[in-house]
């Protein structure tokens, strides 16, 4: 699993720091490896690089089995699905964080200080900051992060995960007022996102603070945060990829090349997408087939990830995007407002997916794409929006929690869904234990941390142990 990963690193970095421009094979023999020994823009491209191991690989995938869009039917991913971890199972990813992502962010911005790049350059390698370090804590709770990433500190202090997002929402602010500045403009070349536009790092940096006052509950600031976060697909925050192996898709890579028959997507998932199911969600307004067939494809194992849509080798994947913010407007539009703004937002997202969306090569052309405007009568008792009887508040959130279900994904952020709306016990999406009557609510602290760190709390949270913030 490694060994595909890393190759697609290598070629990632090539893709993005050769192919555009001859010019800079001159700086090939800096260290990779030593960020400290390499220029600002070949570490601020490898904490790119690095937030796609995060958000990609085997993170994403291992939350999406937790949160129950994936099942695992062979080697060891069956027993991730029977919940049978142990610590070891997350050395990698905890490495995929700290090594790969944070640590290459944070001595970029140290570089981009030193090379008087201050404003732009370190607004971004803040935002790519506050993006690991926010997933980080979602998914393990208290984390290092005030003696993270930083190589004198041999035992890093846990902070309080309640500190963790005060503290992302300081760092998101000040990558704000830098990406404003116009100054520290970066190198050409470096930046495979948005090519150093500050414009929309600002409005990704907004729809964070959006993601993570959501995690705990600031339904007031989310909502706030999100009206001024990324205001089109064109800003969405997307994993650019190319067809050839190694920059094709992780997904791609896993499902079509390395382990296509290890991982299926779940019953209840597939069940919920597919309009010849007793489970299925559509409606007279709603017509999921277009998305069910980007989504999924069958094979000898079963209904299982379409490496021929969604997730095509040259398929972009989202880390932070304008359907994410969509939503959130919409929910915490609800919660802190009143129904008529959270239905307005959740309006515009069908309005968004009714001209394809966030989806891979679907338009307004394709099959089965219906996404009508709901009305209020829509979610009144007994309307086509609320067939359980419920309030019309609680019917509208059951539908937006739904919807974000379903468009997160393949995303991380969708773990963290099933998990904050937990005790929600008759709005939030039902999905169903593998096994036993609890659902997964962290990942574990990785053996290599509790070997080699004495701060590593103890004792070790259980995998079925919410994590502070959904408590």
């Amino acid at each position: 699993m490694k060994s595909f990963i890393k190759t697609y690193i290598i070629g990632i970095l090539y893709i993005s720091l050769l192919a555009s421009c001859g010019s800079l094979v001159e700086g090939l023999n800096e260290n990779p490896n030593s960020p400290t020994s390499s220029p600002y823009n070949f570490v601020l491209t490898g904490a790119e690089v690095g937030a796609i191991m995060l958000h990609e690989g085997e993170t994403a995938r291992k939350a999406n089995i937790f949160s129950g869009h994936l099942e695992g039917i062979d080697r060891q991913h069956l027993g991730f699905s029977e919940y049978i971890v142990s610590s070891g199972d997350f050395d990698s990813q905890w490495d995929d964080a700290y090594v790969h992502a944070i640590r290459n962010a944070l001595v970029a911005e140290e570089l981009a200080i030193e090379e008087d790049r201050t404003g732009i350059a370190t607004g971004i390698s803040k935002v790519l900051q506050a993006l690991s370090f926010g997933t980080t804590t979602s998914l393990y709770g208290d984390i290092p992060f005030d003696e993270a990433g930083f190589i004198e500190f041999e035992n890093p202090a846990f902070n309080a995960q309640a500190d963790v997002y005060k503290k992302l929402q300081t760092l998101l602010d000040d990558a704000i007022t830098e990406l404003q500045s116009g100054e520290g403009r970066l190198v050409s070349n470096t930046d495979f996102y948005f090519e150093g536009d500050a414009n929309p790092w600002v409005e990704v940096a907004y729809t964070l603070k959006a993601r993570y006052y959501l995690h705990t509950g600031n339904y007031a600031e989310a909502y706030q945060a999100a009206t001024i976060g990324i205001s089109s697909n064109d800003n969405s925050m997307l994993v650019p990829h190319v067809q050839a192996q190694p920059g094709s898709n992780l997904y791609n890579q896993f499902f079509a090349v390395a382990r296509p028959n290890d991982i299926k997507i779940s019953d209840f998932f597939e069940g919920m997408m597919n309009p010849s199911s007793g489970d299925y969600r559509g409606n007279a307004k709603t017509d999921e087939t277009a998305r069910y067939n980007n989504y999924f494809r069958t094979n000898n194992s079963g209904v299982t990830v379409n490496t021929n849509g969604y997730m095509s080798a040259e398929a972009p994947f989202p880390l932070v995007s304008y359907a994410e913010n969509l939503l959130i407007l919409a929910e915490t539009g609800l919660r802190s407002n009143d129904f008529n703004t959270g239905l307005s937002h959740l309006n515009e997202f069908r309005t968004f997916m009714r001209s394809g969306g966030y989806l891979y090569n679907v338009d307004e052309t394709s099959n089965g794409l219906v996404y009508d405007d709901y009305v209020t009568n829509d979610f009144q008792s007994g309307g086509i929006a609320n067939t359980d009887n419920l309030s019309q508040d609680d019917a509208l959130l059951k539908e937006i929690l739904e919807e974000r279900y379903i468009t997160l994904f393949g995303q991380i952020e969708a773990f963290s869904d099933t998990r904050r709306t937990y005790d929600e016990q008759n709005l939030r999406v039902q999905v169903p234990p593998n096994t036993g009557d609890e659902l997964p609510q962290r990942f574990l602290y990785p053996q290599s941390e509790i070997d080699r760190n004495d701060n590593t709390p103890s004792p070790i949270p259980d995998f079925f142990e919410k994590t502070p913030i959904n408590q």
